[in-house]
């Protein structure tokens, strides 16, 4: 693509599904107009832009529903805190430059594949917002505040036209509230978060061997003695359902059986398969009473949470508490029933017939597939895309959990490049569409109520966006940039990732602003997976305020350093990326004399008197190797080992955190000539 046409690009852009793949030179100023994420299916970008000031005016057209006019308001809301411009009142008195019109009704209980899709045409005057339905005007307006930007002239949108719709019909975001109890007022912004990206799903699950976390009024004993005092009563359960279908969210609840169990026990024990009820985390699945207890705690759920689909868990489950109870075995040979998988197959087959009784469609984990599991039934993929695939190749409908997994730290490029198809060419059309998309899953196990959003957000955006775009987009820098700005975005709808770090070393330290601890917290992240739990003994109980409590999943002054050290090393950084690499690593050697007598002063900081130790040295030896590259000088071979083996031993775990720059200094190292 030449110049020229580079240059008209602003005038005319499409991003279809068949030519999402955007020009290497296409300008960042050129890619900031469509910051949007999800990326839509379709932009057409014209001239000019559309002001944003005391005159904004908006106007719901056609279809009248209680639940647009409170879209309207919740946009104008944000609108008003993203500008600082007072529209939520006046913006429905003035004239309209914004025209929302609304074809039709959706359904009264949000339906799985219900359309989503509008039509947003922008002119330099005018707003024009259709849609068949309520929930595809929701998606509009998303979109509309996500084009928002500040210009020399005032806030304003870009002329653009979008015809937008999602690639599949099931996005969703998994809260974790049996390991630990998410309070409502987490829950509700946490739900403004998924309206802002599109997700269409909340998956929210209740207990677990820890706790038992809703209200049941048939079996009161559940909550009584498994929740610790701390759990949703219906009434809240109620409230938080109309307050997702007010976003175009379903409210989808599981309850884990036949294990994760324990908290059930405690006001049940007749329930349990082992002898002693409170060292077992599985129901006995050869009681008839077992079976009577579920039926009747099914119908009373069923009755509360609306949504067609009930997940009824179905992971992880030890078999050798069955397989060594002697009753139980006796059962399985009178039945014929060979193993303990096998008798999870018999268990699910019942339950399945159970929550089809009150006209449900059951969810399960992976290990609910079994050769006798009915048609019907929904998998949910922890495993990966291959069980996945097998899943649609055996005819059952599915969705992707592996690899969207975000509590276990890994950066946002390694989601984003998971896809719920995986290799499509080994699927044909029919198993294809048995995919039905996917979840993030936001596990409790070692996260607390303060610092959840943190943990979701916003690496969830980019989740969004490969499960709403086109399965051609998946140009990471760009996502990473995107990325940027759809985070501090999301702070207006209320969302404390961005804040919640600061606020927390402010409490390690005791220091208003300790400078020194943030330039530290900027280069170190948990431990990625399931070493974080391998290095610090957690129960629901552990205090979760360290610093790899605080810091965010994903370093981004690391990733970008890291990206300067590769560029340095090929020959490819401009004078101002070595600029930034030193400016950078002069920083960071000379934090750790300031750092230290501020570590001292707290029993939380001591720990990372190592780190920052660590962290100075790293830096330089990357200043040396710095000054090597660029002046082709040649050290030692025994120096560049030496170096090379402290800066490995650097990125190994301190304190549970990983120093993320370590390797990315060892690049330069690597990169330097020996005598």
């Amino acid at each position: 693509m030449g110049n020229s046409r580079v240059a008209g690009f602003i005038g005319f852009l499409v991003l279809a599904s068949c030519t999402l793949s955007l020009p290497s030179n296409l300008r960042a100023q050129e890619k900031s107009l469509i910051a949007i994420m999800p990326l839509p299916a379709q932009v057409l970008q014209g001239e000019g832009e559309f002001l944003i000031d005391g005159g904004f005016g908006i106007a719901l057209r056609g279809y009248e529903d209680s639940r647009l006019e409170r879209a309207q308001q919740r946009f104008l809301d944000t609108l008003s805190r993203e500008t600082g411009i007072p529209l939520w009142r006046e913006a429905i008195r003035n004239s309209p430059h914004f025209t929302v019109q609304t074809s039709g009704p959706s359904a009264a209980v949000q339906q799985l594949g219900e359309d989503e899709s509008y039509h947003l045409e922008i002119s330099t005057t005018d707003v024009q917002l259709t849609a068949p339905n309520p929930i595809g005007v929701i998606r509009g307006l998303q979109t509309f505040l996500q084009l928002v930007r500040i210009t020399p002239k005032g806030f304003s949108v870009p002329v653009v036209t979008v015809d937008d719709k999602p690639r599949f019909p099931w996005r969703g975001l998994l809260i974790d509230s049996g390991h630990r109890f998410v309070s409502i007022s987490t829950v509700k912004r946490n739900l403004d978060g998924m309206e802002a990206v599109k997700l269409n799903v909340f998956h929210w699950r209740f207990a677990d061997n820890e706790s038992f976390h809703v209200e049941s009024k048939k079996f009161p004993r559940l909550q009584g003695k498994g929740s610790g005092g701390f759990y949703y009563s219906q009434d809240e359960v109620r409230e938080i359902i109309g307050y997702a279908r007010d976003r175009g969210i379903r409210v989808v609840p599981e309850f884990d059986m036949p294990c994760h169990t324990t908290s059930w026990f405690l006001g049940y024990p007749g329930l349990a398969s082992g002898q002693d009820p409170s060292q077992s985390s599985a129901m006995d699945p050869t009681r008839e009473s077992t079976y009577k207890f579920l039926a009747g705690f099914i119908g009373e759920m069923a009755a509360l949470f609306p949504d067609s689909y009930f997940h009824t868990g179905g992971d992880e489950c030890d078999v050798k508490q069955w397989e060594t109870n002697p009753r139980i075995q006796e059962f399985m040979r009178a039945h014929a029933i060979k193993d303990g998988g096998a008798l999870q197959g018999f268990f699910t087959a019942k339950i399945q017939k159970i929550v089809a009784g009150h006209k449900k469609i059951m969810e399960g984990w992976d290990e609910v597939l079994q050769s006798n599991t009915s048609k019907d039934v929904v998998i949910q993929s922890w495993r990966g895309q291959d069980s996945l695939a097998e899943a649609a190749r055996s005819g059952y409908r599915g969705v992707l959990s592996a690899g969207y997994c975000i509590d276990l730290n890994q950066s946002a490029a390694e989601h984003y490049l998971v896809d719920p198809l995986g290799d499509t060419a080994a699927l044909t059309p029919d198993q294809k569409a048995r995919v039905l998309g996917g979840e993030a899953t936001m596990w409790t196990d070692i996260v607390s109520d303060e610092n959840i959003d943190n943990r979701i957000w916003p690496r969830t955006a980019a989740i969004a966006e490969r499960l709403w775009s086109p399965q051609e987009m998946q140009d990471v820098d760009w996502m990473y940039q995107r990325l940027a700005i759809v985070s501090q975005k999301l702070g207006y709808y209320g969302l404390r990732h961005r804040l919640i770090t600061d606020e927390m070393l402010q409490r390690m330290s005791g220091d208003p602003d300790p400078v020194p601890l943030k330039v530290l917290a900027a280069v170190v992240q948990p431990p990625r997976l399931y070493e974080r739990q391998q290095l610090r003994t957690f129960t629901d109980f552990t205090p979760l305020n360290h610093l790899d409590d605080a810091v965010p999943p994903e370093s981004d002054t690391a990733r970008e350093f890291n990206e300067i050290a590769k560029r340095i090393v090929s020959g490819k950084a401009n004078p101002q990326e070595w600029q930034q690499a030193r400016q950078w690593l002069l920083l960071w050697r000379d934090n750790d004399a300031k750092l230290q007598p501020l570590l001292a002063r707290s029993y939380l900081t001591q720990e990372l008197a190592p780190v920052s130790r660590s962290l100075s040295r790293v830096a330089e030896i990357g200043l040396q190797a710095l000054d090597n590259l660029h002046e082709n000088r040649l050290i030692s071979p025994d120096l560049r080992q030496r170096n090379i083996e402290f800066l490995k031993a650097s990125g190994k775990p301190q304190a549970v955190l990983l120093l993320m720059v370590a390797p990315s200094v060892e690049l330069l190292v690597q990169a330097t000539g020996t005598k």
